[in-house]
């Protein structure tokens, strides 16, 4: 039997996965908390998101240790593992990948900050980024440049004195890809498009843009495709961890491509809704166009996703319930440290469908496009202003949000999707936000048999880049599979 593994880097965990490369099957999963990597931060430094990288690709191989002791005798069986994890944020490393830098995440908020540089008073460091690219650079790079991008943390690290004189700058997977295979680091489309100054078209790093931030070009890695061995693991590693010593380890891909991948039987006929924390909605396309709020993100090996993210999540639920907690709390004196999710979805689906009028606009800390825009509940009438309407309100806000995401994406590509795919804990666990989905896109969410969506779309790469699959359309129909029905719990 073959095995194909996945390994997905966070901030805050790492898994690693094991699936059989016929059936899809999960084999074995292993998780690591990844939390002991962050750097403290204070004082005038309290917007900083860094953390160090060693630690973080030490847990990425400690969570890869694990994995290989459940697999037992079984490890032999492994014939390829792929890569993925965060697609924004940089680390700049040395020619042995030792880190010059801390990795410097999405959250990183030092691009927001009042930007020292001579006549650009009153304006933020992304601002100023901004406006040195012209809207031919933003149409080539497939998105606007964001805090937390890459190219804003070089273009900050540049005007502030901060950035080593040699090095190469890259994301976290890529180190972890080439530490393990003691390679050069190269990196892929995927990830580069999140650096805001990748041209999706050609699939390289875009020079003029580079070019306008005044940073050099030699900073930059080379670029190669997902199917592309990064190399051997190293026979250090494979003696360290038990691995086999000629198993591939192929390009790392972003972690947003690869739920995608992870979570989709069929691409070219499906629409994504991933709802966590926050929330995304993605179709496949074939071609370059865009427009925004959509961002045109490079998809692995070719084509490209129409994604709509940033979208209101499980966050405004959070909101909501820490507002029912702190009533309870306040009138009531009914004190608790846990929030009040079970009884608000109970309470949701005790209340008919449209929330007897009333309409929440869950929006509190704005979109991307734009960020001053605030939540809203108007419909208000003596009758239909109860707790359960008002939780159900919430849930229906959120399904008519990512409806009205998914239908800008259409009036880019002038066509529909015939599956809706669902991954993601809110569609998951909380059986009236998917049916109110359902009832918004006219379509039953579909969730796939197993979870870890992104280690499972970076084991997809492996079984493309050994052969086993022929392609990326052979791998969804064998190795993803979805559920009857969505579950709740």
């Amino acid at each position: 039997m073959t095995l194909l593994a996945g390994i997905d880097l966070g901030t805050t965990k790492t898994t690693c996965i094991a699936i059989d490369a016929k059936s899809g099957e999960l084999v074995a999963r292993a998780t690591t908390s990844s939390d002991a990597g962050r750097l403290p931060s204070s004082g005038d430094v309290a917007s900083r998101s860094e953390w160090n990288a060693d630690a973080l690709i030490r847990c990425a191989i400690d969570c890869l240790r694990e994995l290989t002791e459940m697999l037992g005798g079984r490890v032999s069986e492994l014939a390829g593992l792929g890569v993925t994890g965060q697609q924004h944020g940089t680390v700049l490393v040395d020619s042995q990948r030792r880190p010059l830098t801390p990795f410097i995440n999405w959250q990183d908020q030092r691009g927001n900050e009042p930007c020292s540089l001579a006549g650009e008073e009153g304006r933020t460091w992304i601002e100023v980024a901004r406006r040195r690219l012209d809207e031919e650079s933003t149409r080539r790079t497939g998105c606007r440049l964001n805090t937390g991008f890459l190219a804003t943390t070089m273009f900050w690290l540049s005007e502030n004195g901060q950035l080593p004189n040699r090095g190469t700058a890259c994301f976290l997977p890529d180190l972890f890809a080439a530490t393990l295979t003691e390679s050069s680091i190269v990196t892929e489309p995927t990830n580069a498009g999140g650096s805001g100054v990748f041209d999706v078209a050609s699939r390289q790093f875009d020079a003029e843009s580079i070019g306008r931030l005044e940073l050099s070009p030699s900073l930059f890695p080379k670029v190669q495709e997902a199917d592309q061995q990064v190399g051997l693991v190293a026979a250090s590693f494979a003696r360290e961890l038990g691995l086999p010593d000629s198993l591939p380890v192929f390009t790392a891909i972003g972690d947003h491509q690869a739920s995608f991948l992870g979570s989709v039987a069929n691409r070219h006929e499906s629409i994504l809704l991933n709802v966590g924390t926050g929330a995304q909605v993605a179709v496949f396309t074939e071609g370059n166009d865009y427009r925004a709020p959509i961002e045109l993100r490079p998809f692995p090996i070719s084509g490209n996703l129409l994604s709509n993210v940033g979208l209101p999540g499980g966050w405004s639920f959070q909101v909501v319930a820490s507002l029912l907690r702190g009533i309870g709390c306040s009138m009531f004196e009914q004190n608790s440290d846990e929030f009040p999710y079970a009884k608000m979805t109970e309470l949701a689906a005790a209340a008919a469908s449209g929330s007897g009028g009333l309409q929440f606009v869950p929006t509190f800390s704005g979109t991307r496009s734009n960020p001053q825009q605030t939540g809203s509940l108007v419909g208000m009438t003596p009758g239909n202003l109860t707790p359960e309407n008002f939780v159900r309100s919430v849930l229906e806000g959120m399904a008519r949000g990512f409806r009205e995401a998914y239908d800008q994406i259409v009036e880019v590509t002038g066509q529909g999707k015939t599956t809706l795919a669902g991954a993601g804990n809110g569609l998951r666990e909380n059986a009236v936000l998917a049916e109110s989905v359902a009832a918004e896109f006219g379509l039953t969410p579909q969730l796939g048999r197993h979870r870890e969506e992104a280690a499972r779309g970076a084991a997809l790469i492996a079984a493309v880049g050994t052969g086993i699959c022929g392609d990326l359309d052979e791998a969804g129909r064998t190795l993803i599979e979805y559920e009857r029905q969505p579950r709740s719990r």
